[in-house]
């Protein structure tokens, strides 16, 4: 018999998950990532969840204490990400550095062929290779935060949701009677529960952050801005300046410390330029891809071409400007439901 580690965050997702893996015929382990100790009082024992699923399901828990490398590799990342005027995606990283690749290391050493997770996504096995798709119900699909997976890690990952839509999923869970059939989705950064990110970095960095000047595409100074901190691209409210017309921030640039605003029409671009990229298939195409683009989790595709650089690095240039591409963000490359890869934005060009 096959065994498989449930990676359970305490939610109905990673339960159903469970349960549908166990199902199957598997020997399941569930397992709860420490990440990070909450701050925020009457916050919920999602390990407490997690094991009162484990324990109805008849399956081992353990509780894995992450927390060093997650402080180092996700959250440093997300503080200097901010502080260098970009906007991250600390879950891709989590995803990266902790689900799909220390959690894989702990499945092997407890014998495991796979890890199950939650996630609405689906892995499909063919002649030429794995291939990862979207999950059918497209209002849930979370194929956008897993483009960073190989064909290693793909051939040990089960995603038993992709089929499924969210309310198959509650349904299932509740004709189970598990805890946490409706338990609300978590909507925010785990370790940014109340979303104030710039509390977070003050935290982490015993610093506040410098004041600069708010300059327009001209390079006129219109006022002081609190900390590129606080700003991301496209960001329209809570800017403190008035310019007698609706402001947007259109770029953040940290080497003198400024934010630059503009106009809603200056926010579209063509163009960017997108590093690490992880090309699903192996080794990245010598030719012009064509393909569908998303440069935010609700971003739609939108039709593009990808031509890479080098070996991780690729243009990505749309057929049409796109609202505010971000540095820091990721872009995802697709072929229909099929995921080809996608990579961090670096750099945005364009007009």
């Amino acid at each position: 018999m096959k065994k498989a580690l449930i990676a359970m965050s305490g939610g109905v997702d990673s339960s159903a998950a469970a349960l549908l893996t166990l199902q199957a015929g598997y020997e399941c382990i569930g397992c709860t990532m420490k990440l990070h100790d909450s701050t925020l009082p009457g916050a919920p024992d999602d390990a407490a969840d997690a094991k009162a699923i484990c324990s109805r399901l008849g399956i081992p828990h353990y509780v894995f204490d992450f927390r060093e490398q997650f402080r180092e590799q996700i959250i440093g990342k997300f503080v200097r990400s901010y502080q260098c005027g970009k906007t991250p995606n600390p879950c891709i990283d989590c995803n990266r550095c902790m689900k799909f690749s220390r959690l894989l290391e702990c499945a092997a050493e407890l014998g495991c062929d796979h890890i199950v997770t939650g996630h609405y996504a689906r892995v499909l096995e063919t002649a030429a290779g794995f291939r990862l798709c979207r999950g059918t119900d497209l209002t849930k699909d979370q194929s956008y935060v897993l483009y960073m997976l190989t064909q290693e890690q793909l051939s040990h990952v089960l995603l038993p949701l992709g089929g499924l839509t969210k309310q198959a999923v509650r349904q299932l869970a509740e004709s189970q009677g598990f805890v946490n059939a409706r338990k609300r989705d978590s909507q925010d950064i785990c370790f940014v529960p109340d979303g104030d990110y710039a509390r977070v970095i003050r935290e982490e960095t015993g610093t506040d952050p410098v004041p600069g000047e708010f300059v327009d595409l001209q390079g006129n100074v219109l006022g002081q801005h609190n900390g590129l901190i606080h700003y991301t691209v496209g960001q329209r409210r809570g800017l403190g300046i008035v310019v007698g017309k609706p402001a947007y921030v259109v770029a953040l640039e940290p080497e003198q410390n400024r934010v630059v605003i503009g106009d809603n029409a200056d926010l579209f671009r063509h163009s960017c330029t997108v590093c690490g990229v992880n090309w699903i298939a192996g080794a990245p195409p010598q030719e012009p891809v064509r393909c569908q683009a998303k440069i935010r989790y609700r971003h739609p595709a939108q039709p593009a071409t990808v031509l890479f650089t080098d070996a991780q690095t690729a243009l990505l240039t749309f057929d049409e400007p796109q609202r505010a591409i971000t540095a820091g963000q990721a872009a995802v490359f697709y072929d229909g439901e099929t995921v080809l890869g996608g990579g961090e934005i670096f750099g945005v060009s364009g007009t």
